[in-house]
């Protein structure tokens, strides 16, 4: 099967590789907010910007995330909407997510001639949640590991209600660098989108997780 996931992954390696040699690819394709609200024409930056990251670590969080979490995703949609339609949608998750979650970013920013913003944190984060809201119960000795607690794993639910409050949290206070709205807004249009096209997941995931907590009364 043709397989988005690996293809998108090599795009974004090779870009980001590419513009760390390359200022003028880096300065053209990168989210500037005051540059776009004052330049016609330069909204594809919402997309190009989600190519593009910051060093090695950036790039491969990002690409490591959506390498685990985006197989299960993508099966799904395709078990449901047939191969040529589920590669489609898997790809308006990925690539809207990554547009999708930095429109709030260019409204709070736009008057902000310093505000720069990269990666792929809204499309990860898209398909992340919709991961979750598919499987919010991992198989009994499994579950989301977070380094250096990888003897307690966590169950991907409680993963996502973490990663929500932490990201809703630390974008109001705007105390460092990331772009930590592009992740909130990029993990609620995940879940939207996902309950849109599929309806039936909002009843299994409360069912999953309601025998989970029953499982541990």
């Amino acid at each position: 099967m043709f397989n988005p996931i690996l293809i998108l992954i090599g795009l974004t390696v090779a870009i980001s590789a590419y513009a760390w040699s390359k200022d003028e690819l880096m300065d053209s394709w990168i989210m500037q907010p005051y540059r776009m609200a004052r330049s016609s024409g330069q909204w594809y930056r919402l997309l190009t910007s989600g190519f593009l990251h910051a060093d090695l670590m950036h790039l491969f969080f990002n690409m490591f995330a959506f390498y685990s979490f985006g197989p299960v995703v993508l099966r799904t949609l395709v078990e449901v909407y047939g191969q040529g339609a589920g590669i489609g949608l898997f790809l308006l998750l990925y690539l809207g997510g990554i547009i999708i979650s930095d429109l709030p970013t260019y409204f709070r920013h736009r008057d902000d001639p310093g505000y720069r913003s990269l990666g792929a944190s809204g499309g990860v984060s898209s398909v992340l949640f919709a991961s979750i809201m598919i499987m919010p119960v991992a198989p009994k000795g499994q579950g989301i590991t977070i380094f250096p607690f990888n003897d307690f794993p966590i169950q991907p639910f409680v993963f996502g209600f973490l990663y929500l409050a932490y990201s809703y949290y630390m974008g109001r206070r705007r105390g460092d660098n990331i772009n930590h709205d592009a992740h909130f807004y990029g993990a609620l249009y995940g879940v939207v989108l996902l309950l849109a096209l599929m309806p039936t997941a909002a009843p299994a995931f409360i069912e999953q997780i309601s025998l989970f907590i029953q499982s541990k009364l």
